[in-house]
């Protein structure tokens, strides 16, 4: 299977308080965690970055050469040009068994919905970096996940191979990405909780996005804490369910918009 994904200096990255690295490993990471929410394996990259003259290319592929080792999936190819504005454009080739990829498509009124860790880390720490002063432990620990994301490779596959019905990464937002999910597989959800990850905001966890997280739906059938917990894999949280009302949309019983980040310009 084929993902693409782009990093665009003041769009997915503030480079007043990232560097090039990080944009580099975060538009490469982005486009992973596509390749994670299928429940693939990643096999190759291919990159194509573009950059003016006061950032460099060769540390926007610094980061992107540290991404790939780290997650390993080569740089095979690619293309470098100049641009008014940094730019990396990045393409992943996955692999999985036949017919079996996880799509948005597949979820099922009484499906349970699940998310595999807690949500709101990157949005606040892209706050503390903006902030003026020092780090304490905490802040330094959210910034990290704000610079240098981790696509969920591990809980994609178990979750394809415990029989989760779709899925999808939390990029833009829990609230938009859910929707996403919710329109393609033409259902409704009921959330009862969203797992806030400490230090951030209820509204950073909804609406902040770039955790790359899974949302899973899954049958009950499919039992996947207990497969989650036997393979060591933890943060799994059971959020809500999924609903047949396609206009019912929910959390604690209250209409939940789709907040987040909206790429369409329509």
């Amino acid at each position: 299977m084929f993902c693409t994904d782009a990093g665009v200096a003041g769009v997915h990255a503030d480079l007043t308080v990232l560097s090039a690295q990080d944009l580099g490993w975060r538009a490469t990471v982005a486009t992973l965690s596509d390749v994670a929410a299928m429940g693939a394996a990643p096999w190759y990259l291919v990159v194509s970055t573009s950059a003016p003259e006061e950032v460099s290319i060769d540390e926007l592929m610094e980061g992107v050469i540290e991404a790939a080792a780290r997650f390993g999936c080569p740089v095979v190819g690619g293309d470098v040009s100049s641009s008014a504005t940094a730019v990396v454009a990045v393409a992943a080739l996955g692999l999985v068994p036949q017919g079996t990829a996880l799509l948005r498509s597949g979820a099922s009124p009484g499906d349970l919905l699940y998310v595999t860790g807690p949500l709101g880390g990157s949005a606040a720490g892209l706050r503390h970096l903006r902030a003026a002063g020092s780090l304490d432990d905490e802040a330094a620990g959210l910034a990290l996940r704000h610079r240098r994301p981790t696509p969920r490779f591990d809980a994609g596959t178990l979750a394809r191979e415990a029989g989760a019905s779709a899925a999808i990464d939390v990029s833009d937002g829990l609230g938009r990405d859910l929707h996403r999910l919710a329109d393609a597989s033409a259902v409704g959800f009921a959330l009862r909780e969203v797992p806030i990850m400490p230090g951030a905001s209820e509204e950073e966890a909804l609406g902040g996005g770039e955790d790359f997280e899974l949302v899973l739906a899954a049958p009950r059938s499919a039992a996947l804490p207990q497969a989650f917990a036997q393979a060591g894999i933890d943060g799994l949280s059971e959020i809500g369910v999924v609903v047949d009302d396609t206009t019912s949309r929910t959390l604690q019983r209250q209409p939940l918009g789709p907040l987040g980040y909206q790429h369409e310009t329509s």
